[in-house]
C-alpha cells in the first residue's frame, strides 16, 4: 500500500459539525476503498495569502492515509462534490527507506 496525503482547505462559514461530519465522510471513503487512515489532523482556522473564492480565511485539515493508487481518484472525485471544501491538494508520501545511505 502506498502512503498518502491530503490537506483540504474547508470554508470557515460552515459550522463545527458539519465540519466534523465531512471529516468522518471521508475517512468511510478511505475505509471503503480498502485504505487506512493513519492520522487526522486539524490545523484550525487559518489567514490565506491571497483570497480564494473572495474568503480570507479557511479551515485546514490534515489527511494521511494508506491504500491502493484508486483510492485517491475516488477521494477527490467526493471531495470535489463536497460542500463546504474550496481547495485540496494530494500528494504521495515518499517510501521509508530500506537502509541508511552512507
Amino acid at each position: 500500500m502506498r502512503k498518502f496525503e491530503t490537506l483540504l482547505l474547508l470554508s470557515p462559514e460552515i459550522s463545527a459539525e458539519s465540519r466534523e461530519n465531512i471529516i468522518v465522510g471521508l475517512k468511510a471513503i478511505i475505509e471503503k476503498e480498502q485504505g487506512v487512515v493513519v492520522e487526522v489532523d486539524n490545523w484550525g482556522m487559518r489567514d490565506l495569502a491571497y483570497p480564494v473564492r473572495k474568503l480570507m480565511r479557511g479551515f485546514y485539515v490534515r489527511l494521511e492515509y494508506k491504500g491502493p493508487g484508486a483510492l485517491v481518484a475516488e477521494l477527490e472525485r467526493n471531495i470535489r462534490i463536497t460542500d463546504g471544501i474550496f481547495k485540496f491538494v494530494t500528494v504521495k508520501l515518499a517510501d521509508e527507506a530500506a537502509g541508511e545511505v552512507a
